[in-house]
């Protein structure tokens, strides 16, 4: 009886422990972000002076581990990672204009995450994307450049998580990611809804649906759509 209370309360500190990791995770992350991002935009230069807040919250998510059933733990932690650690590349590299600057940047230069190596794109495309029916992902995963939509100077999270998706979503979409002529019924897109057309278009509905769904100012269904070039100039301050 006493080695199975033994084991049982390893057990139970071992979820404490790890509870609290992810709790600085996104206390860390929340910080770091606030004091380096604005308006979209990151203070690149002054993390290169100082990269102390950038490792240690890197070195906190090496060794976390989210079970993707614990749904909104696993996507906020993710996604915050991603973008944290699309700066750690940028930073490694800088100065540098584009990301595209460095070879390899999404699909070969890897990080550890959870205990294991992987690139951005495996994060992205991997983790999330194919795991989860949602469009939504596009608005928060940020790969510094100009033409994402803006990353934002706090942490998602698991509990205001849906409510931070669907905000970046709405405002990318009545902003600059969309180029409306009612005159003409067109609108001009970010090449990421041509990219990622299978996202929008799931079930049925058209990339002109998933505008609409929102949308304040509602685009007429028979819109034609197409898209404009993507800027690549790195996101800095």
């Amino acid at each position: 009886m006493k080695n199975v209370t033994f084991i049982l309360l390893i057990f139970i500190g071992s979820i404490s422990i790890k509870a609290q990791n992810l709790h600085t995770f996104f206390s860390k992350t929340d910080a770091f972000l606030k004091e380096n991002v604005s308006d979209g935009k990151v203070a690149y230069s002054k993390i290169c002076k100082n990269q102390e807040g950038l490792e240690s919250v890197l070195k906190i998510a090496e060794n976390i581990s989210v079970s993707i059933d614990d749904v909104n733990n696993y996507q906020a932690f993710l996604i915050n990672a991603y973008n944290l650690l699309v700066i750690k590349g940028i930073i490694d590299n800088y100065p540098i204009n584009s990301p595209l600057d460095i070879a390899g940047f999404f699909d070969k230069t890897t990080y550890l995450l959870g205990g294991k190596k992987m690139t951005l794109n495996h994060i992205e495309h991997e983790l999330l994307r194919a795991q989860f029916n949602d469009a939504r992902f596009h608005f928060v995963l940020v790969c510094g450049a100009i033409g994402c939509p803006p990353l934002i100077n706090q942490a998602y999270l698991p509990t205001t998580l849906n409510t931070q998706l669907d905000r970046q979503t709405k405002l990318a979409l009545n902003g600059d990611f969309l180029q409306i002529d009612t005159k003409k019924k067109c609108v001009k897109a970010s090449q990421i809804m041509n990219w990622y057309k299978a996202d929008f278009t799931k079930n049925g509905t058209s990339e002109i649906d998933f505008i609409n769904t929102f949308r304040t100012k509602k685009l007429d269904t028979n819109f034609k759509i197409s898209y404009f070039p993507y800027n690549w100039k790195l996101n800095k301050q």
